[in-house]
């Protein structure tokens, strides 16, 4: 198991501080350090005369201090040191980290997760996956029910397969004793449009799609089940919009891994894609967003 520390920011709201909660667990459960970061942004004013906000030096932070108060309270956790950083971005948090954990909306720059916030760019750019914590409460439609215990959903797309997103969700779930609920989607109905005097399409058959795809993500599993036998492993391929079913699988998971786009020739920056940022918005477990393998970069 990597000895590189699991790394939660916080900045004293109510969801940062589930993330830490999240963090800990996560960190315990890996045998690895835990880190809390502080991303402090004080703003000097730059009209003449006007006074220059001077940041608290790190161990005089009340943020740092309320997070270790909330760790001791727990009981026995992971070694754990703290951190205070003065404007620096959060991707670069995971620099160094195995993983880094966010709350989805807090305080600053953890204001929101649209329109390109700083929790969205580190799910975007952090070289390490990034956990996002949701608030509670959030409702998701029942569409894809699943059976009780323990379970990591997975999205699979069939016709760009992601190895480091099956692969950190196969892990994941074996240091949680978890199942792995792979949920492959594929288009139906099959939209078939006919100009006046062309032939016809012929007739879609649901039921083969549906094989085709079962028996495509069989075969994509298949070195993923071989390196993890104790995980057990739920396929499901299932009709409909990829981003509405992960949502759906989101209800009662113990986490929902997406992956993130690979950069291409044409479009050489890094994106996070529609379905993982929806995904990002509107689930109801936590959201594990994990970078494309180095060489697939």
């Amino acid at each position: 198991m990597s000895t590189l520390p699991v790394v939660v920011a916080v900045d004293g709201s109510e969801n940062s501080w589930r993330a830490l909660d999240w963090a800990q667990d996560a960190a315990r459960r890996r045998g690895a350090p835990l880190r809390v970061a502080h991303v402090r942004h004080h703003f000097a004013w730059t009209q003449p005369g006007a006074p220059v906000v001077v940041p608290p030096p790190p161990d005089d932070d009340p943020v740092l201090a309320d997070a270790g108060a909330r760790l001791a309270a727990a009981g026995d956790g992971p070694r754990t040191e703290y951190v205070g950083l003065d404007g620096a971005l959060l991707p670069e948090l995971g620099s160094d980290a195995q993983l880094l954990v966010l709350g989805s909306r807090g305080r600053g720059g953890f204001a929101s997760l649209l329109l390109g916030s700083n929790g969205l760019s580190a799910a975007r750019d952090a070289e390490c996956p990034v956990v996002v914590v949701p608030p509670p409460g959030r409702e998701v439609d029942d569409v894809l029910p699943a059976e009780p215990g323990p379970r990591v959903a997975v999205g699979l797309k069939v016709d760009a397969p992601d190895d480091a997103t099956l692969g950190f969700a196969f892990a994941e779930a074996a240091v949680r004793g978890a199942r792995v609920q792979v949920v492959a989607a594929y288009p139906w109905p099959i939209q078939s449009w006919v100009a006046p005097g062309d032939l016809a399409l012929p007739v879609y058959d649901q039921d083969a799609i549906e094989h085709e795809t079962r028996t495509l993500v069989d075969g994509f599993l298949a070195p993923h089940r071989a390196r993890h036998p104790e995980v057990e492993v739920e396929p499901r391929p299932a009709p409909g919009d990829a981003a509405g079913l992960l949502v759906a699988a989101s209800k009662d998971a113990a986490l929902v891994v997406v992956g993130r786009h690979r950069r291409r020739l044409l479009t050489p920056a890094r994106m996070l894609g529609s379905v993982t940022h929806a995904v990002l918005l509107h689930a109801a477990s936590p959201v594990a967003v994990v970078p494309p393998a180095p060489a697939e970069e």
